[in-house]
């Protein structure tokens, strides 16, 4: 049956792409963005120390060092929460930006070390004469920033590349993670990599020839931290609205219906792998200077076991959920670790089975169940 010339054919209106934010969570980002900037800088830098409401030097660096972590939730979310792979490898990206950034400012200690040479000290207790092939852009900040993007990620592509091939998911894919961290720490243990060995790199002096221990610089390493942190976050929002996000949740509930769709999961899952660990390895560059050490203890297994724990207490597929778990984590570790050393670790475990068992959804999930029984 043909259709009539004079009726025509209904416009069909396709749904368009749902906004980053929501007014409210337009209105809290500011504040995030306020606090960051202006708040806490003021609390330092102007509010005498005496003053109850002075923010101190440690408690600058404690949260400095907690967004660092919440950069690293929030890249375990997107390959976790939003594409169904468990991850307990990422530690080794955290590491691997750390040890990019730290190579730069052992560099720049230049003859200030205990040895007085251009070398790091450690290469002179070594007996080393000259710097191995892979330190040769160690003097350059613009390299430096760049090899933080690229290490992680081409160390990501090719693992990613071969794992996704070979069609590796599941628990398989979590326990070769956990192996391929495990080897790498074996391998950054050996003096013989120029790492540092055991005791990796430490002793900072400087950074872009300014002294790294200032009030100011701290001030700044934490505000460029912040911006990073609400940077990521915006972009990862972005990425989970559009439609490559969309598809990464169809890989994660039936990858199988999405390869009957005509689409090809692999790319999928190897590009968002790779975005997660750049993300990775930019919060450990941050994280270096403001800790003042970087060795191979980052890349332990337990490390990466951690940041699966921040994503999953704060609430997975939320993206907000793993950056207040990471600081809910990390601050009752700050506390107990002073206050009852001895009960960290059982803590932890206590806190990830009950979060497995009665939080599923996380902190998130159980503030939006709380919304709804209010309405």
């Amino acid at each position: 049956m043909e259709r009539s010339p004079d009726i025509p054919f209904a416009p069909v209106a396709l749904p368009g792409p749902p906004p980053i934010l929501s007014r409210a969570g337009w209105s809290a980002f500011v504040v995030a963005l306020l606090v960051v900037c202006a708040v806490a800088p003021l609390l330092n830098l102007i509010v005498p120390e005496g003053s109850p409401l002075h923010l101190s030097d440690y408690a600058v660096s404690l949260l400095g060092k907690i967004m660092c972590y919440a950069i690293c939730a929030l890249a375990m979310d997107l390959i976790w929460g939003y594409t169904g792979i468990l991850s307990l490898g990422h530690g080794v990206f955290f590491a691997l930006g750390g040890y990019v950034m730290g190579m730069y400012l052992m560099r720049q200690i230049g003859r200030d070390g205990n040895y007085k040479s251009d070398l790091p000290d450690f290469m002179v207790f070594l007996d080393w004469k000259t710097l191995p092939w892979h330190w040769q852009l160690s003097d350059s900040f613009i390299a430096t920033l760049l090899l933080v993007v690229l290490v992680p990620a081409v160390v990501a592509f090719a693992f990613g590349y071969f794992a996704f091939r070979s069609r590796i998911k599941g628990v398989y894919f979590s326990i070769i993670t956990q192996a391929m961290t495990f080897a790498a720490m074996l391998l950054f243990f050996r003096n013989e990599t120029g790492f540092g060995g055991n005791n990796g790199f430490t002793d900072f002096k400087r950074i872009l020839g300014v002294p790294i221990a200032t009030p100011s610089m701290r001030m700044t390493l934490f505000v460029l931290t912040g911006l990073t942190m609400l940077g990521f976050f915006l972009f990862a929002r972005w990425l989970v609205t559009a439609k490559f996000g969309r598809v990464l949740q169809a890989v994660r509930d039936a990858e199988s219906r999405v390869m009957f769709s005509g689409y090809n999961p692999i790319g999928y899952k190897l590009t968002i792998w790779v975005i997660s660990a750049v993300m990775c390895g930019v919060a450990g560059a941050l994280y270096v200077p403001q800790v003042g050490i970087i060795n191979p203890g980052e890349m332990s297994p337990a490390n990466s076991i951690e940041i699966a724990i921040w994503a999953a207490v704060g609430g997975r597929a939320t993206l907000i959920g793993p950056i207040v778990g990471a600081f809910i984590v990390n601050g009752a570790k700050s506390w107990l670790t002073v206050a009852a050393p001895e009960f960290w670790l059982y803590f932890l475990g206590a806190l990830f089975i009950g979060v497995t068992l009665f939080l599923p959804h996380g902190v998130m999930g159980l503030l939006r169940r709380r919304k709804k029984g209010e309405q």
